[in-house]
């Protein structure tokens, strides 16, 4: 039973109602993503609202104890040179703001006094005086106990640490402002810190520079407090986009963040480099992106903090939000999905077996029609009727064209299409090589042998036409026994001219090779004929008929030096076009000047030996017989006899050198008159 096609688009269009419904699913389920977006933004909101609080906190925990420090300096409470007074404000200080982290002064000569808090357990004393062991930094360590603090032990290391070769000195000590600045490198530690700095006057006389310092450890520690979304997490970046505090509950100053933790920190880190490590890209507001990692997918939204060019992180997975909605959607997509699949599975079936596969077959049978390889196609079986009787036509077709290739050159029919070239009347002016093979004594066999003349010429022209087809010409016609080709077109071929000799060489060779003889048993001899130049080359004919060949002098050329192989009793001759642009790609001897039918230009003629690349045996023969060329021309007739004969014994049987020793032997005896020029004259058709 077949069916038509107008059947299987209804099938494909039942399916695409399928597919419809899954387009409209995903729609929906974008805009679940979208809102989940939304939720995110607004968490992302109230977490960089409280972060900002805190850090507000801390910037102004920061500024006041600096303030009130100086404030004891200033007026003169206590003297910046009285340790013991010095330390205990120090101390109170970082008691009274757990926020803070140091509280520290240099000098101008160089001495440098510290608080650090050493976490939730104690604190340090750091000094680094002239008069205490020749600079060494003495270190005294405090623990906390109910209500105050008890000393624990006094340490004293080699250091040199100087506070006038740092920025938070420098940049103060001549100011009269006060401002944040990162410090690095304090006495005992390798992290940044962010410190409050300002210059301290006592009497109009600059006793040196305060500050007060904050570590992001303490930022961690908050951070760990926050819970946006249901798994996600806040980080704080600097300007640049690098991580510089993550939720870590047990971080603080002697124990430092864990940085590098979690697939958090890595979404975080990402957004980071790609939205603040790029400059066109990091914009002065609140920023979001999508992060991808390890297939799931994150929310990530980057707002200023307002200091230091900081900002806070909020990364939340999308699932977070989506949660609910994958309970409630879970079932559905099972089903939807699974009949999505066993509809999708069922067209495909279908279309394959009813549609594509014998679509294939007759692009496939179409394909080897373009081809020309029409033997092996047969009709296609089909259920669709349109697709029957497209597969008989082009069984039809490609019987016909079985038949019809026996009169059309297939390879130049594929050259053809190949290269484009439309089917009317006319042509092109190209560069080309032509070659003429005719077969000696084929006008006697054919008037002796009648029809079986017919069985004895084909392995001739199996032959040449595989000696040319392998060396990419293109063969015009048959005429008789004779056969025509050329190179350089359709195909253009800039070596059309070496490419022709070689295929002369190969066809004498073919010919021998395949043993072919007359009905008395003697072998087939070819004569060949090249030239080359520019002819007319395209469609030649009318509408109704036409023919792709070339025309020109260059053929008329190449058909008379094919003929003028009978007066010399050779098998190849090139014209002179062809031997200069061959070039030193072929071995040549240089046979005579001739005038030829159809022209009063005198031709020098070249005998094809040889390719260059294959030269075996001895070329005394040639030379000799261009030596008595040269005194035959000079009409040293004596002189020239003699190099003949010698050329003649030198290939042992040279029937060229045997003619042009019997022409100026005539000449010897009958002395030409003064007006003589050795220019041969075959001005007849041959």
């Amino acid at each position: 039973m077949r069916i038509s096609v107008g059947i299987a688009v209804s099938i494909l269009v039942a399916i695409s109602i399928g597919v419809s419904t899954v387009i409209v699913h995903s729609l929906w389920w974008k805009t679940a993503h979208d809102n989940s977006r939304m939720l995110a933004a607004e968490i992302n909101s109230q977490i960089a609202n409280t972060v900002r609080i805190e850090v507000g906190v801390t910037l102004r925990s920061a500024e006041a104890a600096w303030a009130a420090v100086r404030t004891i300096f200033v007026q003169n409470v206590i003297a910046t040179r009285q340790a013991d007074k010095r330390e205990f404000v120090f101390l109170s200080q970082l008691q009274a703001q757990p926020n803070i982290s140091w509280i520290f002064f240099g000098w101008p000569d160089g001495n440098f006094f510290a608080s650090h808090r050493l976490g939730d357990r104690g604190l340090e004393m750091i000094e680094i005086d002239k008069d205490i062991r020749d600079r060494m930094l003495r270190k005294d360590r405090y623990i906390f106990i109910p209500g105050d603090i008890q000393f624990e032990e006094r340490t004293f290391t080699e250091t040199s640490y100087d506070p006038r070769g740092h920025a938070w000195y420098e940049n103060f000590m001549g100011l009269e402002s006060t401002g944040w600045i990162e410090a690095r490198d304090l006495p005992g530690v390798d992290k940044t810190v962010y410190a409050f700095a300002g210059p301290i006057d006592v009497n109009r006389t600059r006793q040196g520079v305060l500050a007060v310092a904050i570590e992001t450890d303490r930022l961690s520690r908050f951070l760990a407090t926050l819970a946006p979304g249901e798994f996600g997490a806040a980080f704080v970046l600097d300007a640049g986009g690098k991580v510089i505090a993550v939720p870590d509950a047990g971080a603080d100053e002697v124990t430092p963040a864990r940085m590098g933790e979690g697939e958090l920190y890595e979404v975080a880190k990402i957004a980071g480099e790609e939205l603040l490590g790029d400059p066109t890209t990091n914009a002065p507001g609140a920023l979001t992106k999508r992060v991808v990692l390890g297939g799931v997918p994150y929310a990530v939204a980057l707002t200023p903090l307002g200091f230091y060019g900081w900002r806070v992180a909020t990364v939340i997975p999308e699932s977070a939000f989506l949660s609910e909605i994958d309970k409630t959607l879970i079932n559905l997509i099972y089903i939807l999905i699974g009949v999505v699949v066993i509809a999708t599975g069922l067209a495909i079936w279908l279309v394959r077996k009813i549609v594509a596969n014998p679509l294939a077959y007759i692009a496939e049978d179409l394909s080897k029609i373009e081809r020309f390889d029409v033997e092996s196609i047969s009709r296609r079986p089909s259920r669709l009727s349109e697709l029957a009787n497209l597969s008989a036509a082009t069984a039809s077709m490609a019987a016909g064209l079985s038949a019809f290739r026996k009169y059309v050159p297939t390879d130049l029919v594929r050259m053809l299409v190949a290269e484009g070239i439309k089917t009317q009347p006319g042509g092109d002016i190209k560069q080309i090589s032509v070659l003429f093979c005719d077969v000696t004594g084929f006008t006697g066999l054919s008037e002796k042998l009648g029809p079986r003349i017919v069985q004895m010429m084909e392995p001739f022209f199996n032959a040449s036409s595989a000696a040319i087809a392998r060396n990419g010409g293109t063969i015009d016609k048959f005429m008789g026994d004779a056969v025509m080709a050329f190179w350089g077109a359709p195909r253009k071929d800039i070596n059309h001219a070496e490419n022709a000799c070689r295929a002369a060489l190969d066809l004498v060779a073919a010919v021998d090779e395949a043993g072919i003889e007359d009905d008395a048993g003697n072998p087939l001899r070819v004569r060949i004929g090249l030239n080359s130049g520019e002819a007319l080359v395209g469609n030649i004919g009318s509408e109704q008929r036409l023919n792709y060949t070339a025309i020109g002098d260059v053929v008329n050329v190449a058909s008379r030096l094919e003929g003028a192989n009978k007066d010399y009793d050779t098998l190849i001759l090139i014209g002179p076009e062809t031997r200069r642009q061959a070039a030193d790609k072929i071995l040549v001897r240089e046979l005579d000047t001739l005038t030829v039918f159809g022209r009063t230009k005198e031709l020098v003629v070249h005998e094809l030996i040889a390719m260059a690349d294959e030269i075996d045996g001895s070329l005394a023969w040639i030379e000799a017989y261009e030596q008595g060329l040269a005194y035959y021309r000079a009409g040293q007739f004596e002189k020239a006899v003699a190099a003949f004969k010698a050329a003649d014994q030198e290939r042992n049987g040279d029937p060229a050198s045997v003619v042009m020793m019997s022409r100026a032997q005539v000449l010897l005896e009958n002395p030409p008159p003064e007006d003589w020029n050795a220019v041969t004259n075959t001005n007849k058709k041959q």
